[in-house]
């Protein structure tokens, strides 16, 4: 109930922002307004303001909505009110009036941005768990336990690095990492034992990295998936491998055959790998710090197959909280982060796209209405922070996807606009009706990808 409702209001709002994005400008470039509507379909709410000539309109089937303007090509117009219909007006108020929600649902992104950032997040410290042997992080040397104190993206033509910025959350190091990634640039970091002491400089080579995907995977190959956090057993479940190995909560495990181990990560992995290619149970040795007495105890953790493999569990919770920090800014610094951020979101997102187009991306990266519908839920449980901040996501991607050069899309008639500037003309309604009819079937092929991916990932 709650994904659906979640699903429901972030829809209904972004919708909601965008079409008024459209009414707002039309009115104020002088064209009379019919209708305002958020949801297609049978109308469930309607209203009217006095003195307004809009109705205001809430659809039964909320995928969508429309202004429908006065327009001499929808219907007939009273010559008196000629002046008021939307193919009257000049080809800049046009263009506005078309440009307007998706400008509104990214305008909505950075206040949604800023005001995260003026109220503060609670966010893990940029502290790196240990990574995995053969992974770009360790060949690079890192062992886990640094703090990432700065990071520099090389230049794109190669020659030194860009200017370092501070990395101020775990959060914010992944995110330079992915910019990096998709960018092609290799990322340098400063890291230290602690906040004040000596830096050394750490160079991930992501340059050459094949970035098909943009997911977990891409982290996994990297090294860099999760905060520090330490090798602490947290609740043992009843019946499981941990409690008959005589495992306790709180437990701190110090080493395993003998192998120390770094963090909850490493734990995690080597849990993981107990067990054989045919799915035999594997006996480990641990050495385990419980209130201060060194306890080994013999831990046969038990195999299941996840996706055709075999991994082994403990059946209990692995690994500490990481070491969280709050992430605020002043009320300048704050909106000027937000609107940055809403413009490396828009040009990330962009960048994706054109990397599908070329076929340098997998398409599996397109998502659709279940797989947002499942993150909605998800982020609304884990509180308003997470919510906002999905709400932002999507506000950029719809306003991206909608000024995207595609007949029946914003962005498509801005294209219309732009010839009838350059050679004085307008598109003809031949062209415009096999423009359109083109942009419907590339639309509803992108939805089927998306759908599929949505199937798939729920699924798997």
């Amino acid at each position: 109930m709650l994904t659906v409702l979640a699903f429901i209001l972030a829809l209904g709002l972004l919708i909601a922002v965008h079409e008024y994005g459209h009414y707002r400008v039309a009115v104020a470039c002088g064209v009379k307004v019919l209708r305002f509507s958020v949801g297609f379909g049978k109308p469930i709410l309607s209203w009217r303001r006095a003195g307004s000539p809009t109705e205001f309109v809430v659809g039964a089937l909320p995928l969508g909505g429309y202004v429908r303007m006065l327009d001499e090509r929808e219907a007939p117009v009273d010559p008196a009110e000629r002046h008021l219909a939307f193919n009257t007006q000049p080809l800049r108020s046009r263009a506005a009036i078309v440009a307007a929600g998706p400008v509104a649902n990214l305008l909505l992104a950075a206040i949604i941005y800023a005001a995260i950032n003026w109220v503060g997040v609670e966010e893990p410290q940029p502290v790196l768990s240990a990574p995995a042997a053969g992974t770009l992080a360790e060949r690079a040397g890192l062992h886990g336990g640094e703090w990432v104190l700065r990071a520099s993206e090389a230049n794109g033509d190669g020659d030194g690095d860009g200017a370092s910025e501070v990395v101020v959350s775990f959060e914010d190091l992944r995110w330079r990492i992915t910019q990096a990634a998709l960018d092609g640039h290799d990322l340098t970091l400063w890291v230290a034992a602690a906040p004040e002491a000596p830096a050394r400089a750490v160079t991930l080579p992501l340059a050459g990295l094949d970035v098909r995907e943009a997911d977990a995977s891409l982290f996994r190959r990297i090294g860099i998936t999760s905060p520090h956090t330490a090798p602490r057993v947290g609740r043992v479940f009843e019946g499981g491998a941990a409690q008959a190995a005589g495992l306790l909560d709180g437990d701190l495990v110090r080493r395993i055959d003998g192998r120390p181990v770094r963090d909850g990560q490493e734990l995690r992995r080597l849990i993981r790998e107990a067990v054989g290619p045919a799915g035999q149970p594997r006996a480990q040795r641990w050495d385990i710090d419980r209130g201060g007495q060194t306890l080994s105890l013999a831990v046969t953790p038990r195999p299941q197959q996840q996706g055709g493999d075999w991994i082994a569990r403990v059946e209990a919770y692995v690994g500490d909280a990481p070491a969280m920090l709050t992430v605020r800014h002043g009320p300048i610094d704050g909106l000027v982060r937000g609107v940055v951020k809403t413009w490396e979101v828009s040009w990330l997102t962009l960048k994706m796209m054109g990397r599908m187009l070329i076929g340098e991306a997998s398409l599996s990266n397109l998502s659709g209405p279940l797989t947002i519908a499942d993150y909605a839920g998800k982020s609304a449980s884990l509180g308003l922070t997470s919510y906002l901040t999905f709400l932002a996501l999507i506000s950029v991607s719809l306003g991206v996807l909608n000024l995207l050069p595609l007949p029946v899309l914003d962005g498509g008639h801005l294209m219309y606009y732009l010839w009838e500037a350059l050679t004085g003309r307008s598109v003809s309604d031949a062209w415009m009706e096999r423009l359109q009819r083109g942009g419907v079937v590339v639309l509803m092929a992108l939805m089927s990808v998306a759908l599929f991916n949505d199937v798939v990932r729920l699924a798997g």
